[in-house]
């Protein structure tokens, strides 16, 4: 068995550590630990303020770190609204929710898009009523 590892490992052009165990230290074609060298998923992830476990990096594309949430808030409240935004926020104070969907519906390109808007619009514009108030 030594001897077939050892003309593996050769036929392979992989080195093998010095110690006890003949263990392949780069990749291998054939045995017990074939394949590509991979890193593996971590089990527990945390993502903002949420616990993910054990998904790949490239499907927690979405979720929104502290971080992020942060840095967007700060340059909103420096750079301000776009003026389609605006007015999109005029609709809504005088209650023509449809006339503004139609609006960002316009500007946005999707229905989707222009309802996930005109909720954020909202939003502000209640968390600005409840600042007047205070």
């Amino acid at each position: 068995m030594k001897y077939l590892t050892l003309t593996l490992a050769f036929l392979s052009g992989c080195h093998l550590h010095q110690g006890g165990n003949m263990a392949p230290r780069y990749e291998i074609c054939v045995g017990l630990n074939k394949g590509h060298k991979t890193t593996k998923i971590k089990q527990l992830q945390y993502r903002g303020d949420r616990k993910v476990k054990g998904i790949r990096p490239s499907r927690t594309k979405g979720i929104q770190t502290k971080h992020t949430k942060f840095v967007r808030d700060l340059v909103r409240e420096v750079v301000g609204h776009a003026p389609y935004e605006k007015r999109g926020m005029e609709l809504l104070k005088v209650s023509k929710d449809k006339r503004a969907l139609k609006f960002l519906k316009r500007r946005l390109g999707t229905h989707i898009r222009a309802k996930r808007k005109r909720e954020e619009l909202s939003n502000i514009l209640a968390h600005m009523r409840k600042a007047a108030h205070k």
